[in-house]
């Protein structure tokens, strides 16, 4: 997993190295963008590789917003969580941003503290999605690694039959099960049908492909 980093996004350049400056201090790797049109120029360039970060975000820039670039950032399907900074009596607005997906907002002038807590809790967010992630797409790639009778034996498994039933239905002798179950396990990185049943559960609604 890639290292956790923050985004600065800000038109204020004072402002992007006071919090570069901030977050460099207290151990994260932070990197700065000075408006919203470059800092998604990146974000497309990744392809999905996301990995674990937040994004810091000043509300209002110029020429893209901070809730236009939010905006497309959603579009573009980055899970990063979006803590956005606000001042101008721009609450109701930050609010408003929270309610349509974003992380939080912090009001100018906010403690140092604070914001390094904030963006502290959501990058163990961040992170415990990755992990997440992570495992459905090994599971959705041991999927495509059964063969058509695992895949029939597999369907019978996280029905919760045993292996006598499932030779029964499938014509197929419980020492063949046993072996087929066997293997099954063994790709899926599982070492019971109730393990397994749970993670593929966890999949759903994409769930049996």
């Amino acid at each position: 997993m890639k290292r956790p980093g923050i985004h600065i996004v800000d038109d204020d350049p004072d402002v992007r190295d006071g919090l570069a400056w901030l977050f460099d201090s207290r151990g994260y790797s932070a990197t700065t963008w000075d408006g919203g049109g470059p800092f998604l120029d990146m974000v497309r360039a990744l392809q999905g590789d996301w990995g674990p970060s937040v994004v810091l975000m000043d509300l209002r820039m110029a020429p893209l917003s901070g809730l236009a670039t939010f905006e497309q950032l959603k579009a573009l399907g980055c899970p990063w969580p979006v803590l956005f900074l606000t001042g101008h009596g721009d609450v109701s607005m930050a609010v408003a941003a929270v309610k349509n997906g974003a992380w939080d907002f912090l009001e100018k002038p906010f403690q140092d503290n604070e914001l390094v807590d904030r963006v502290a809790q959501a990058l163990a967010a961040a992170s415990a999605v990755q992990v997440v992630d992570a495992e459905a797409r090994r599971l959705r790639q041991a999927l495509t690694l059964l063969s058509p009778r695992e895949r029939e034996v597999l369907e019978e498994l996280i029905r919760g039959h045993f292996n006598k039933n499932i030779a029964d239905h499938l014509g197929i002798t419980a020492r063949t099960v046993e072996f087929h179950r066997a293997n099954i396990f063994e790709k899926m990185g599982v070492s019971s049908a109730i393990e397994l049943a749970h993670k593929l559960g966890r999949l759903q609604p994409l769930g049996s492909a």
